[in-house]
This record gives structure tokens, sequence and C-alpha cells, in this order.
């Protein structure tokens, strides 16, 4: 599905990502983790073509993404929510959710969406600064849907939202990938990244420095509190 083979990325002169390999295969959900400015926001920049890698490969089912400008990358079957969702501020919750999408509306995908988010049905027109901080959360997650992707590239989806919707999120995250979507997850909370991913990765200084199930990591707490500063 997707594979990251010695992937690096130069910004100025600040040498970002150092060798970044990682796979996720398909239908797989798994996690990315690492304290702060250790490169991943970066991995998944690179991964859309929103920063140059200097060197290495990255390949989505087999093709190599170098060759895609990054407004075809979505095309090919990658859903990306960045960190700070991404939407349209004055465009209702429905122009969103159209944005990007070929042709006519695809109201059979649609409905699969607002069975996903109903609030979001319930709020059609309204613009996406009107919502809560969960609720655009929501419409960033439901715009990918939109496009079929086969993989689901999400970037702290929990940060900054009540808790009451965070369990909603992370229920429908779960749901998307139990459907064969593969997920992607760069995630703070630790405990939602296990409870989410069968496999988890752990970046630091621009690596991925350990690649395992997660259910092994839970019983290594000496990793966890050496790579994420937690005691796990």
């Amino acid at each position: 599905m997707l594979s990251l083979r010695e992937v690096h990325v130069h910004i100025g002169k600040l040498h970002i990502l150092q060798g970044v390999s990682l796979e996720v295969k398909s239908g797989e959900s798994a996690a990315l983790l690492g304290r702060n400015g250790v490169g991943k926001t970066t991995t998944l920049r690179s991964i859309m073509g929103l920063v140059a890698r200097s060197r290495g490969v990255i390949e989505f089912d087999g093709f190599d993404l170098a060759r895609c400008q990054p407004h075809i990358i979505p095309r090919r079957g990658i859903g990306y929510v960045p960190q700070g969702r991404g939407i349209f501020p004055t465009l209702s919750v429905l122009e969103n959710l159209c944005i990007g999408l070929p042709g006519k509306r695809d109201q059979e995908r649609e409905e699969y969406v607002f069975s996903c988010f109903p609030r979001l049905k319930e709020r059609l027109k309204q613009a996406g600064n009107t919502l809560s901080g969960g609720e655009q959360q929501m419409l960033a997650i439901a715009r990918c849907l939109m496009m079929r992707p086969k993989l689901l590239i999400l970037d702290e989806p929990t940060e900054g939202i009540m808790p009451r919707l965070v369990s909603q999120i992370r229920r429908e995250i779960h749901r998307i990938n139990q459907t064969g979507v593969s997920i992607l997850l760069v995630e703070q909370n630790v405990e939602t990244a296990l409870k989410l991913c069968p496999r988890v990765f752990l970046m630091e200084k621009g690596t991925i420095v350990y690649s395992g199930a997660s259910h092994e990591l839970k019983s290594q707490p000496e990793i966890v509190h050496r790579y994420l500063g937690l005691s796990h």
C-alpha cells in the first residue's frame, strides 16, 4: 500500500527527515508517534508532496508519488486531514464536502458520510467557521471520505477537542478502518493511538527508531518513556 524508503527532507539548512522508512499495508491502521519537533508532520507532508524530499522513495500501490503534483495525490486514493483541519471557513458544510469532487454531487457517498457524522447533515448550510472544533474535525475527515480514499492520513485529529467528541471521532476512525480504508495516524494522545492502531512507529530526530505491535509497546514502558516522555 504505502511505502517510504530512506526518505530525507531538508528545509533550508535543517535536515528534518534523516532516512525515514515505514510501511502501511492494505487495510492496516498504524500510528506514528514521537515528541514534538521530531518530524512527524513533515513525514506526512512529504507523502502528500507538500514538502520536497532530498532523496528516498515514497510509493503508493507501487506508484512513485514523486511523479505526481500535490493536487493529484488525493485522486490516487490518499485522503489527508492536516493539523489545523484545513477547512474553508466561509464555505458551507456542503460546499466543503463537495470541493475537489469531479462532476456532479455523489449523493450515495454523502449519505455514507452522514451516517458516520450525523451532526454534519444537521449543519449543511452553516459556514465552516461557525462549527465547533470537534465538528470542524468531523468535516475535515468527511471531506476526505467523499473522495473514496484507500488510505486516510490524520495529523492530530483529537487535538483541542472536547472529550465527549474525542470518543466519537475515535469510534468513527475505527469504523472507517473496518470498512477497509488504511489509516496512518499522528496523535499526541498515546492512549488513543494505541487503541486505534495495532501497529506503531516511534520517531526520534527525523528517523524511525521503533516499529512493532501496539501490545508489545505497552509491555515496554522504558521505550515509551524514552521516546515519548511518558510513564505508560
